[in-house]
């Protein structure tokens, strides 16, 4: 059975849905077996180490970049009439909400897709700022801070197009987009090695990338066989979110299609992989001062994604991987962002903490370097 006849029997909002939901459930599971998180390489990063977390990312974006460009090289793939590219970008925006929604992910421990995976391992505290991440993007969709981000947006624009094709700007085609892939996926590689990563792990975070690639293809084959229009896209995590909550307590049912099967599908991934290896646990916030950095964190980041045009996923590497230019400046800001967050708030907090002992407390040096040991390894932990 091909998928014309499956558009036919199924229809096309349908499949789209079951899609979504497949999808998901690997993007879910790869993410929470390779710990998959931009926050955590950008911490790594900035402490002037490439190790393990920013190998980890960089194979899942360098993927996620070489899977998608051969699929357009070979005439198998076409993302002209996608968001990221076809309508009117904002500069602005994806530097303004690129900005927030780093210094977000830092506050936050986490940024949204890392969020929903953690939340089905029973985080609590990831469930709680997800779910105010969600309601601050969707208020900033269509709600109260609406006028604010339309604001922001319309200082620096451009036009959809080649305009919005980093690609085309250089007078380039896809098959540069493949090789950029393959270099940084090479490199990622040589990384891993050198982090020593397990291939189970490395095979996860590759993973991860494939299913961006994925959902870009799916959604376009789709596309081809529906009597409806289709729009074509990959994962994304803050829209799809904002839009499954307001379903669920705005109507008796939730309106089919790829992003009300992705985000449930990501939850499950989650939850089968972390039962599965036995790290599904129950945890809570320890501290009435540490609630309050998630919740403004998740703010920063429900604001600034809607205002960047997507999260570190949905922006930075489905966007990234069709070379949006948009997509790309956000992802610069978005390091920038978190980067400049860590260095100033984390770095201040771990110089309080070796400082903190007085001089009758019985501390020895050792115990301070074993206090500041356990900071860093708290601050580079996957887990919010």
């Amino acid at each position: 059975m091909n998928l014309e006849t499956l558009v036919d029997l199924a229809g096309g909002a349908a499949l789209l849905s079951a899609g979504g939901l497949l999808i998901g459930m690997a993007f879910g599971g790869f993410a929470q077996v390779s710990k998959f998180c931009l926050r955590s390489a950008v911490i790594e990063f900035s402490q002037g180490t490439l190790g393990s977390k920013v190998a980890i990312w960089l194979l899942t974006f360098s993927a996620a970049v070489a899977t998608s460009q051969a699929l357009i090289a070979f005439g198998l793939l076409d993302v002209s009439e996608a968001r990221q590219l076809a309508a009117r970008g904002s500069l602005s925006g994806s530097i303004i909400g690129g900005l927030m929604f780093g210094a977000g992910m830092i506050l936050a421990r986490g940024c949204a897709s890392r969020l929903l995976v953690l939340s089905a391992t029973g985080n609590l505290r990831a469930l709680v700022s997800g779910l105010v991440l969600t309601v601050v993007a969707q208020a900033s969709l269509r709600g109260v801070l609406s006028p604010a981000r339309e604001m922001l947006s319309e200082l620096w624009t451009v036009q959809g197009g080649s305009s919005r094709n980093l690609l085309s700007l250089v007078n380039a085609g896809p098959q540069l987009g493949l090789w950029l892939g393959l270099l940084w996926l090479a490199c990622g590689l040589v990384l891993a090695r050198g982090a020593r990563i397990g291939y189970r792990v490395v095979a996860s975070a590759v993973g991860v990338g494939l299913t961006v690639a994925a959902g870009w293809q799916f959604t376009y084959v789709v596309s081809q066989f529906s009597f409806s229009p289709v729009q074509i896209k990959s994962i994304s995590f803050t829209g799809p979110s904002a839009d499954t909550l307001m379903g669920l307590i705005n109507s008796t049912s939730v309106p089919l299609g790829f992003d009300t099967g992705l985000v449930p599908g990501v939850f499950a991934g989650s939850l089968l992989a972390a039962l599965m290896t036995g790290e599904w646990k129950v945890q809570g916030f320890h501290d009435g001062p540490g609630m309050w950095r998630y919740l403004i964190g998740a703010t920063l980041m429900g604001f600034g994604c809607m205002l960047a045009g997507g999260c570190a996923v949905g922006a930075g590497v489905t966007g990234g991987a069709i070379f949006a230019l948009t997509a790309w400046i956000a992802l610069a800001a978005m390091w920038a962002g978190a980067i400049a967050t860590h260095l100033v708030l984390d770095r201040k907090v771990a110089r309080s903490a070796q400082a903190e002992p007085s001089i009758d407390s019985g501390s020895t040096a050792t115990d301070m370097d074993d206090r500041q040991r356990s900071f860093l390894l708290r601050q580079t932990s996957l887990a919010p």
